[in-house]
């Protein structure tokens, strides 16, 4: 069983190196790492040929192309029988290989297994964390606080999808979770490329959780996502989502865009990407349930969004606020624009600045986006000196347990 670890990556040759030592250090051998390298500066190529290993395969981008491009290009050029899309600030944890084989060839090839994650933020990159933490993901709703993997129904699936398309985050998108079978990617493929829209891993996350027949947890932290400053997450989380969005590169397509003109509205580009992923998602399997996109729960994501913005002072927040009141309807006006303009009026007459930031954050909460279901909900913190991922690799531990055949229509009742 071969299994392929697709490394797309761009000007981040510290971190990649990393994320490809915990691959190489694996007690399992049968594994090929592709590395997409999305037009660097840096001298990956050079790199990747003093490892001398020919189960790392170098592809270069002839020019910078969109992260979904270049996660297709990675896609692409793989050939292993199960594929996971590594960050290259991420890592695998030591038994990744190992422990899925044995898991796979007892659960008789799933078409999708979802595993629990770390996530490490490095030191200097998250508010209020100077120090950086490590986190598990373990205690998330969708893993049941489980000691053994199990199957999710897809009546369960399904309902985690209808979440997503109604703007309700009810399991975590990251890529890093998602073990996907080759035979389950081919048989997608008649919907496109297995990445697509600006948030591909939106996308696929919840295409896979559509349309897999089979769809095995296991809630074992088997992979770790790193935050650092060069992620993605790191512009996000410190408000700096402009510049995340020039570190993606991801382009939303122009004739889905004049499509939804009518419903698209300022706020944050990332709620606004949301939105053309689940359209994206609509579009390609409206025969499989999903009626519609719930817009009018985007737009008072959006509306809630500028106000908070707006409080916080954040820049082009005045633009926005003034953009956002020419273009919601009077009902949208009654229910959310007027008790949000007293809210925030209030706020600025009589509560003092500090507490600006923690209003706004209210504000963001009320929308239900990550309700309790929610990854982010409950991460437990997981003690230690970690001062690169590379430390996280080495020194926790995560408990791997086996589960027998005969054991599988116990856990799937």
């Amino acid at each position: 069983m071969k299994f392929s670890v697709l490394l797309p990556t761009r000007n981040r040759l510290d971190l990649l190196s990393y994320a490809i030592e915990t691959v190489r250090r694996q007690d399992y051998s049968d594994w090929e790492i592709i590395v997409s390298d999305n037009a660097s500066e840096e001298d990956i190529a050079g790199y990747v040929r003093s490892i001398n290993d020919l189960r790392i395969k170098y592809y270069r981008t002839e020019k910078l192309v969109t992260v979904t491009d270049n996660w297709n290009n990675a896609l692409t050029k793989s050939n292993g029988d199960y594929v996971i899309m590594l960050g290259d600030d991420d890592c695998l944890m030591q038994g990744y290989f190992s422990t899925l084989k044995k898991i796979i060839e007892e659960y008789n090839d799933p078409e999708l297994i979802y595993t629990s994650a770390f996530v490490y933020a490095y030191p200097g990159v998250m508010p209020g964390f100077p120090e950086g933490y490590l986190r598990s993901y373990i205690s998330s709703q969708i893993f049941r606080s489980a000691q053994k993997p199990f199957w999710l129904e897809k009546s369960e699936s399904m309902a985690l999808v209808n979440h997503s398309v109604n703007f309700r985050i009810c399991f975590d998108y990251n890529m890093q979770f998602s073990l996907v079978s080759r035979k389950f990617i081919q048989r997608l493929e008649e919907y496109g490329p297995f990445y697509q829209s600006p948030y591909p891993d939106y996308y696929a996350s919840n295409a896979a959780m559509l349309k897999a027949e089979n769809i095995l947890i296991v809630p074992q932290p088997l992979v770790t996502i790193g935050i650092s400053p060069k992620s993605f997450g790191f512009y996000y989380f410190n408000d700096l989502e402009s510049k995340g969005n020039e570190f993606l590169k991801n382009i939303p397509d122009p004739d889905m865009v004049i499509r939804l003109q009518q419903v698209i509205l300022p706020g944050t580009d990332m709620n606004t990407s949301w939105l053309l992923s689940m359209e994206t998602l609509r579009q390609n399997f409206a025969k499989d349930g999903i009626v519609k996109v719930n817009y009018d729960r985007y737009r008072l994501l959006q509306i809630c969004a500028v106000y908070a913005r707006s409080l916080s002072g954040k820049y082009n927040a005045k633009e926005d606020l003034q953009n956002l009141k020419r273009k919601i309807n009077l009902r949208e006006w009654i229910f959310y624009g007027i008790p949000l303009c007293i809210l925030t009026t209030i706020s600025v007459i009589f509560v003092p600045k500090r507490y600006y930031a923690a209003i706004s954050r209210q504000i963001t909460r009320l929308t239900g986006s990550h309700p309790k279901c929610s990854a982010n909900k409950k991460l437990s913190m997981i003690q230690g000196d970690f001062n690169t991922i590379i430390d996280v690799f080495e020194k926790a531990k995560p408990v791997f347990v086996s589960v027998k055949k005969q054991e599988v229509s116990d856990v799937h009742t």
